[in-house]
This record gives C-alpha cells, structure tokens and sequence, in this order.
C-alpha cells in the first residue's frame, strides 16, 4: 500500500566546508525526526565520509538515510547522486577525488570534520572539497548511472553553481533523473517558472547547512516502502507511485 513520505533528498553535515559545526550525525537525526522527515539524502561536498555515521545514528529511527554526495562537474555544475549502498558510494567517492585538486583552507572554506554518531571526531578532510571535479557534466551524470544511482541536477532555480547558471540550459542528451528546486520556490511556481522543463520530474530539498533548514522544505512522495527504487519509481511515476506538486 502506498502513503506519503516526506523527503529531503539534499542535507549537508559538518563534512562541507560551508556546512555549520553543529551539523553533526546524530544532531542531523534529532532535527529531522523533529521536522517529521521520513526519508532524507546526506549529499556533502564531494565526500561522503560522514554518511555512514549519520544511517548509524539513524538505525534505530524511523528516519531512512539514503547515501549521497553533491559532485561539482569541471563546469562548476553540482549534482546530487543517490545510491542504494555505501558501496556504490563508496565507489564514486575513488573517482571523484582521483579527480579532485587542491587542498583546503580552513580560515577561507570552513572545517571540514569527520564525525560519528557519538559526536566524536575522527578526522578531518583536507581536500579542496569546496573546487569542482575535472569531470565533465556527462561524465559525472554517466558515472552515477554506471554505480546504479540517480543522478538529479541541483537547485536549477540558483544564480550559481546550477545547471542553468553555468550553462544557460539543461541540455536535452544529459540524462538527469530529476531537476532539484532549492526552498525558495514551490514545485508550482517553478512549473511555472520552467514550463520548457516539462518533461523533468522536479523535486524541492532544504540544501541545508544549518540545523534550522533541515525542515524549511520537503518533497511528498507516495510510495510503498522508504527506498531508493522506490524513489526512483515515483520519479518515473511508475507503478502508481508519484510526486505531489
């Protein structure tokens, strides 16, 4: 039987440069199960270390974490890509940073901290974690498809660092499976907005850095269970499952 999840696909932790030191593991639980979150994506900067840290704070929730990362293309446009395991994870995270440059700089970019569901740091990233990969928009879009994953293009409504900022379009022979819109606009009004993107499913993410944002927006969704596939069904509103707008 279907019922309505509330998702957001687009949460940082403490492991962005940009995200806030309180975005730790188990803080990032407490706050969604606060805002009544069912399914949410952690997608840091190109890194997913504090991803396994965040599904151990969630296992005895009734939170679902699906594995993500936000990848930066060599054209500065970032994408979200949704995995069902750690290990297809895991497996981008080698080609993203054997095609990542530069190292940090914590008085410009911000900490970059490893920390586990008992709030203890591990380590800490120094990559450029803020920079963009060398790989093109379709490679990086061809490299999650090739782990099994969803490949959506960030908040397409943004000045910066969206498909449409950096290139002026979403071009039709990059295979996206969904067009993020950022908590600024509605799904309504950004069909309304794009009515040249029809043909995309468009789903809305807090994109949070700070605890507080984690619950400004959400996509509903209805679906069988709280999983990936079942993710991707609704975004191909197959077999009953679908997006509500």
């Amino acid at each position: 039987m279907l019922r309505k999840y509330n998702c957001n696909l687009h949460v940082h932790t403490c492991l962005s440069p940009c995200g806030d030191l309180d975005m730790h593991p188990s803080a990032i639980v407490k706050q969604c199960l606060e805002s009544r979150l069912d399914i949410i994506a952690i997608c840091d900067h190109n890194a997913s270390e504090n991803v396994p840290h965040v599904m151990k704070a969630a296992a005895d929730t009734p939170l679902t974490v699906i594995p993500g990362m936000e990848m930066a293309s060599r054209e500065e446009v970032h994408l979200l890509a949704l995995f069902e395991s750690m290990e297809q994870l895991f497996d981008l995270q080698d080609l993203v940073y054997a095609n990542l440059t530069g190292e940090n700089d914590e008085k410009v970019f911000g900490i970059q901290a490893i920390v586990n569901e008992a709030g203890e740091v591990e380590g800490f990233n120094e990559r450029l974690l803020i920079g963009a990969t060398d790989l093109s928009l379709s490679d990086a879009v061809e490299a999650i498809h090739a782990r099994g994953g969803l490949a959506v293009a960030c908040h397409i409504d943004r000045p910066s660092f969206s498909v449409i900022s950096q290139l002026g379009f979403v071009p039709r022979e990059v295979p996206f499976d969904a067009l993020e819109i950022s908590a600024r606009l509605d799904l309504k009004s950004a069909r309304e907005r794009f009515p040249e993107l029809e043909r995309y499913p468009f789903i809305t993410s807090s994109d949070a850095h700070f605890l507080h944002d984690i619950g400004k927006t959400c996509t509903e969704m209805f679906l069988q269970e709280a999983s990936l596939d079942e993710i991707r069904r609704a975004l191909e509103a197959s077999g009953g499952r679908y997006i509500l707008e």
